[in-house]
Formats: structure tokens, sequence, C-alpha cells
């Protein structure tokens, strides 16, 4: 979950605003802690790089139907989330993900919040080592005894020089080197004028939001992504300050080192890839018939993205027509490009209003066809509350239920460009389209 921003909207207040992050405790869920929603218990299962086998995903898909209520949940991280939870099926889920090798350390369940690239080491992709890179970090993040002390919001990031990840904003983003400046095309298709790579053959290791990035000496990436979190737990404890993010404790950061490019922060492009299909989910959100649909047409392997989407390696083509059939986004070009919104009611109890509903009525009805990626307009998020669970990073379109409609402000609440403008439901999609195509 990003972290609160700090509304400034103009017009009457919202109702529902909450505190800053900072002054919270570190609430999130996991897989051992549930919390408890409107709906049921939820549990949020980590999964580095998003990575699922065949086996871990069915089993993830029983566990839902067993247990919850039969749907699944992907994260802007790329985790799994169970909704509808009984409040005494905390042990029995525990031992489901352990079986299946979902649940490797009970003290660092929480800590493992690793993205990476979707599509690395995929055919005509760069970065083939950022899965290795993956496995190793959470190997040696749950090996760690120092690193059950990180936030369960703490973020890693592993990008393979397109810049997909490196745009989430994470804690501590690692860079595979891209040499001549190209990481090949954001999404994976072979566009390499749309993403722009790093310029250094060398890893680069950025903390926080820094526009600049520190050269890292290859076969030590890895231990480099570990010291800048350590770095990042010491300076706390030796001031005594509370921090969630690297970001938030400027001093850590230095000086100088590599200029880094505005990265683009695209999902995989959807339908049959090099390699690979890549399916949208709507809202992240999938029934566990529509999981099994996944499994029946992966090659073994799936890799949820932060976009709310999966990308099936190896897969061959003929399965996307199935996906289609089954509810999956397997087209661009719709309103649903980039659109996202939090759970709102019924399962959230500081939501004003079914969002989900809301934002599926609003996307069905825009007007006209978008385009892909940039050209599809600005990212768009529904938020019941002030809260905005979920939001994407940088430039959005934010939509914040009021009780009696909704407001729509470009670039978000913080440093918003324009003034927020108040709709009924049914005026929605049309003021969403036109926020959407803004420019400045």
């Amino acid at each position: 979950m990003p972290p609160t921003p700090d509304p400034t909207s103009p017009g009457a207040p919202v109702p529902g605003r909450a505190v800053s992050d900072r002054a919270r405790a570190d609430v999130c869920p996991g897989a051992l802690r549930l919390h408890a929603a409107d709906d049921g218990a939820l549990a949020r299962i980590r999964l580095p790089g998003g990575e699922l086998t065949d086996r871990q995903a069915l089993a993830l898909a029983e566990a839902s139907e067993a247990l919850g209520d039969g749907s699944l949940e992907t994260t802007s991280r790329g985790n799994v989330q169970l909704r509808g939870l009984g409040s005494h099926c905390a042990g029995e889920l525990a031992e489901r993900l352990r079986a299946v090798g979902l649940l490797p350390s009970d003290t660092h369940e929480r800590v493992r919040n690793i993205v990476a690239s979707p599509l690395a080491g995929l055919p005509g992709t760069a970065g083939p080592g950022v899965r290795d890179w993956t496995r190793e970090l959470d190997a040696r993040l749950c090996a760690s005894d120092w690193a059950a002390g990180l936030s369960g919001k703490f973020l890693f990031a592993l990008d393979d020089g397109r810049g997909d990840v490196a745009a989430l904003d994470a804690d501590v983003t690692l860079i595979a080197g891209s040499p001549g400046g190209s990481a090949g095309g954001a999404g994976g298709a072979g566009d390499a004028g749309s993403s722009r790579g790093t310029g250094s053959a060398s890893p680069l290791l950025r903390l926080g939001r820094a526009a600049y990035g520190h050269p890292v000496e290859p076969g030590r990436e890895v231990t480099a992504v570990l010291d800048a979190a350590r770095a990042f737990l010491d300076a706390l404890r030796t001031t005594g300050r509370r921090a969630w993010h690297l970001r938030e404790v400027p001093d850590l950061l230095p000086a100088g080192a590599v200029a880094l490019p505005e990265f683009a922060g695209e999902a995989p492009a959807l339908g049959a890839l090099p390699g690979a299909l890549s399916v949208g989910l709507r809202f992240g959100r999938a029934s566990a018939a529509q999981w099994r649909a996944l499994v029946a047409a992966s090659a073994g392997e799936l890799r949820l993205t932060p976009w709310r989407g999966v990308v099936l390696p190896g897969a061959d083509a003929s399965g996307l027509a199935q996906l289609a059939e089954a509810g999956f986004r397997t087209e661009a070009g719709s309103a649903w490009e980039r659109a996202s919104a939090c759970t709102g009611l019924p399962g959230c109890a500081k939501s004003l209003a079914d969002v989900r509903a809301d934002a599926a009525s609003a996307l069905d009805a825009a007007p006209g066809a978008v385009g892909t990626g940039a050209a599809a307009g600005l990212p768009v998020h529904w938020s019941g509350c002030e809260r905005r669970c979920g939001h994407p990073a940088g430039r959005w379109v934010d939509v914040l239920a009021t009780g009696q409609g909704y407001r729509v402000t470009v670039n978000g609440p913080a440093g918003a460009s324009g003034a927020a403008v108040d709709v009924r439901n049914e005026q929605t999609a049309e003021a969403v389209a036109t926020a959407r195509r803004t420019t400045k």
C-alpha cells in the first residue's frame, strides 16, 4: 500500500480522512497476521517477483474456496490476497501455504516484498539475472535475523533495465546494466523507443526516490540491496526515529553517482508476447475458476505483475482465446488500461461507496477507445476514502468517493494541476475520460 498522501484537493472536506502513515502502527496484513475486514478476515501472501508454480497457484485457488469467498486478488506489489476468511482458519491456511512452499519463514513472511520485471529472461529481453536475484534476495532476507525488523511496507524492486518496476518508487531498487542505454521496449515487445535504459553496463542501486543510482560490483548485487536495507534499520535504531520507508530518512542518500532517466513504468502489453502470454485482471480480482483457467493455459509458471496482470512464460498462444472467454483482458486499447480501484463497500467499512461496481460501470461506459501505454492517458484510481489504498505511483487521476458521488482530480491529491470536479455517478465516465487526457 502506498503511503497516504496529504489531501490538498480544493472543495469541501471528504469524510474519512486518515492519519499519516508514520503516526500509525505497521498493521500490514500477512499470511499469519490476518486483517479483519467487513467481509471477513483477509490474508496477504507475499510472492517475491510475483512467481507462482502451477501447484502453488492451484493451492491458492483451493484455499480461497475452502476457507474464503472463492476469489483471489492480486495487489500492486504482485502479491495475492484471500478475502472472506473465517476467524479461526489461520492455522489451516498456514499449513496449506507451507505445504507448497509459500510460507518459508513465519518470522519474515511480511517482509518478502520484492517486485521484479515480469518479462525478465524471456526471449528477446535483457536482464536474465533478475530472476536469480529475486530468489537469492528472498532466501537471504529470510535467513537474516535483522531483516525481520523491516516494515511490512518496505519494498525491494529488481529491474531488468527496461524501467518498469524502477518506476514504482521502491525503497531499494536494483537496476540491471543496459549497455548503450537501451534495455528493450517497455512491455517487452521489442519497442526499443518506448523506454530508456540507464546507459550503464554495471548494475545500479537506487535508494528511495533518488534521481541517481550507485554502481554495484557485479556479483554483489543482492549484497548491496541487503546492505542498504540494513543501513536503514541501523539509522532508525541509532537516531530513535520512526519510519517505514527509506525515503523518510534522506540523510541515508549519498550524493554523486550516475544520473537516472525518467523510467517508463509501463506494464507488459496484453496478448501474445515473444515467449509468453500476458493478460489483465479487472481490478486484480479473479474467481477460483478463472485462476484454474490461468493454470490450464500456463506452461508451469505464473508471474503476477504489479499492474494486476499475469504473465505466463512459455505458454502457447492458442490459450489466449480461452483466457478471453474466461473473462481476462487479452487486448489493449480500452478504458480499462491502467485503471484500478480499492476494495470499497462491502469489504471495507471506511469506504463511502461500492467503488469497484461504480468504476466498472464508468469504464464500460467510457466514450471511445483509447490507445495503449502512454497513449492511453493517465492512470486512474477509484478510492472509497482518503486513504486511497493501492493508488499508483507517479501522476494519476484521483477518483474519490464523497458520499454523493465522486471528486475527480488530475495528478492525484498532492500537487493537483487543476481544480477538482465533483460529479454524480452517472457523470463519472465523462469526467474521468477528460481528466485522463490531461497533458499538463
